[in-house]
């Protein structure tokens, strides 16, 4: 996949607004593998809905979203399996961990799909986030911050075209944003992938090629 894009797009509960002068929403908008994107927003301008969509996870838009030209709603579940194990990492806000699983366990659960990091790798990602001795924790027991590291680490484990991130330090300090941003910013190197990162105010902290405002 090389690149996602939006025509005339528009959340369904947006629909009759006048237009409020975003640069996503009702635009022709394109997002390049192997570049880097911000997009910022106030709360409730649609930054979750958009990932949302663009993920297949919901569809109550109008308008166009497309893989290389092909529209996504056209696509089987099949295809989107495909998708979200090869093409697309997502990181949701809400981060979706597991909390009867121990922090090692959520992370595993999906590289035993992608297989794409060892064991090692994993551990030495969780020690350089800080959370090297909350392998073995329930993520119940972890902090909201520490959770958010969880997350980010499983959200590396995988192939991707693009990185999806919403809202990816919310709740990290700046010291911990910065090798977010490091890890990222590698991640994405190895595999040349694009990254597309949505913030309120505390962005991630990489070097964008374009930023959004939505």
């Amino acid at each position: 996949m090389n690149i996602i894009s939006l025509h005339n797009t528009l959340p369904a509960v947006f629909a009759g607004r006048p237009d409020t002068g975003s640069e996503i929403w009702l635009r022709d908008v394109s997002f390049e593998r192997g570049k880097h994107y911000l997009i910022s927003a106030e709360s409730g301008t649609g930054k979750s809905s958009l990932c949302s969509y663009i993920y297949g996870y919901r569809t109550d838009y109008s308008g166009t979203i497309a893989f290389d030209g092909n529209d996504i709603k056209s696509m089987s579940i099949a295809q989107w399996c495909e998708v979200r194990t090869h093409h697309i990492a997502y990181l949701a806000q809400e981060m979706r961990l597991f909390p009867e699983l121990t922090a090692l366990e959520n992370i595993e659960l999906k590289n035993s799909i992608t297989h794409h990091k060892t064991r090692q790798q994993i551990v030495a990602m969780m020690e350089r986030l800080g959370i090297g001795e909350k392998v073995d924790s329930p993520v119940a027991k972890l902090s909201i911050g520490q959770q958010q590291r969880v997350a980010i680490v499983r959200t590396l484990c995988q192939p991707c075209d693009f990185i999806l991130l919403d809202e990816p330090v919310s709740h990290l300090d700046d010291a911990n944003n910065a090798i977010v941003a490091q890890m990222v910013s590698e991640e994405a190197s190895r595999q040349g992938a694009g990254i597309i990162s949505t913030s309120v105010g505390n962005n991630v902290k990489i070097n964008v090629i374009k930023e959004f405002k939505l």
